[in-house]
Parts: structure tokens; C-alpha cells; sequence
């Protein structure tokens, strides 16, 4: 499922905000490694400033691969990157709020590419219903959404990591070269379909 061409601001009452509280975290556990006995969430595992840390350390990565690659763009190709939501694109498992705060290393890497005419697509396990509070999100935080892909009903029932290699072979289809596919875990990262990953931690599955 992809953006529409027309992006609507949405008005959450608290029933809704509940459920997107609800649905978003979880919607990436299906496939990952679930946190073992005793490190239920993320903040028992690591705290926020250490997360940040480790996060900007594979960015510090990123961005030079990425300016190399952007520099040395084919005529006429159209240049892609293709991110996770939940704790890579934006802030999950660190205290709910709506809208959810940025992942600001991924952020400042993701607004270079599209300030220089790399189309940003993001990959996400949330469901269909979540598509406009999880497209106005991240609109609102910065990034420039070429293309929103979420799980329908038949999806849901997939393999998480098949289901998102068919969404980059997907974008890959319709034109466009992904020279950088960003994630968190294992799921978002296998299936090729991609110049080029960066895993960002995910600290043995306790990281949504």
C-alpha cells in the first residue's frame, strides 16, 4: 500500500490514540525474538541516551556511504532509500506519544538523501489501519514520504521479513534503485532488494 498523492491530517480522540498505542509497538514483534525473562521492554535493556548513541554510530556510517552513492547517481536514476518505522525511522519503545518523536540520528541522515532527490519509502509491519496516523507522524517530523507500504489483510499472515523484500522488489519495479535499506532488525534487512543495509540495534530482540 502505498502514499497517496495527498497527504490528510488526522484528528486521534483517545479511543484512537489508545489503540495506535496499542498496535504500534507490537506490530513489529511477529518474526523477532522476543525479549527473555525479566527485560519485558526496551528501557530494561538499554536506556535512551546509550540507544541514541549506538544508533548515531551506524548513521556515522550511512551518511559518507550515502553521499558517495548520491554523488555518483546514474543519468536519469531514480535513487531510493527504504526505512523501518518502529525504533528506526521514529522513537517506539521509549514512552508512547503521538506524534512519536523522530529517531533524530536516522532523521538527519534521511534529510540529507531527500534534500538531495533520493525518494524516502518506508517498510512497516503496522497494519492497514495505522497507514494515515503513521503517514501524518512522519510527515510531521521531517521526513518527505515517496511511499508508505503496510500491512493489508492478506500480509498479515505473511512472513515478516518475505513480506518486506516483496515491498522493496516492489518499489524496485516501478523504477527506482534502493541504495539503502535501513532497519532495526534481521526482518527488515533480508531479502536483498537493496544496494546496501544498516542494521541499527535492536539489542537481541528487546527492541521492537
Amino acid at each position: 500500500m502505498t502514499r497517496r498523492p495527498w497527504a490528510r491530517p488526522v484528528s486521534l480522540t483517545a479511543a484512537s490514540l489508545a489503540s495506535l498505542a496499542a498496535l504500534a509497538a507490537p506490530a513489529q514483534a511477529a518474526g523477532r525474538t522476543q525479549p527473555t525473562a525479566g527485560s519485558a521492554t526496551a528501557a530494561a535493556a538499554v536506556d535512551h541516551a546509550t540507544w541514541q548513541k549506538d544508533c548515531r554510530q551506524v548513521m556515522d556510517q550511512a551518511l559518507p556511504y550515502l553521499k558517495q552513492r548520491i554523488a555518483a547517481a546514474r543519468p536519469g536514476e531514480k535513487q531510493a532509500v527504504v526505512l523501518d518505522i518502529d525504533n528506526t525511522a521514529l522513537e517506539t519503545d521509549f514512552g508512547f506519544s503521538y506524534p512519536q518523536p523522530a529517531n533524530t540520528p536516522v532523521l538527519d541522515v534521511a534529510r540529507y538523501a531527500q534534500d538531495h532527490g533520493v525518494s524516502l519509502f518506508f517498510v512497516t509491519a503496522r497494519p492497514g489501519i495505522l497507514y494515515w496516523p503513521t503517514e501524518y507522524n512522519l510527515e510531521h517530523d521531517g521526513y518527505h514520504v515517496a511511499g508508505l507500504h503496510v500491512r493489508g489483510l492478506v500480509d498479515l499472515f505473511k512472513d515478516v521479513a518475505a513480506y518486506k523484500t516483496a515491498q522493496r522488489a516492489g518499489i524496485e519495479n516501478d523504477g527506482y534503485t534502493i541504495i539503502a535499506n535501513i532497519g532495526n532488525s534481521p526482518t527488515d534487512l533480508s531479502g536483498g532488494h537493496a544496494e546496501k543495509t544498516f542494521k541499527l540495534p535492536d539489542y537481541d530482540g528487546q527492541l521492537s
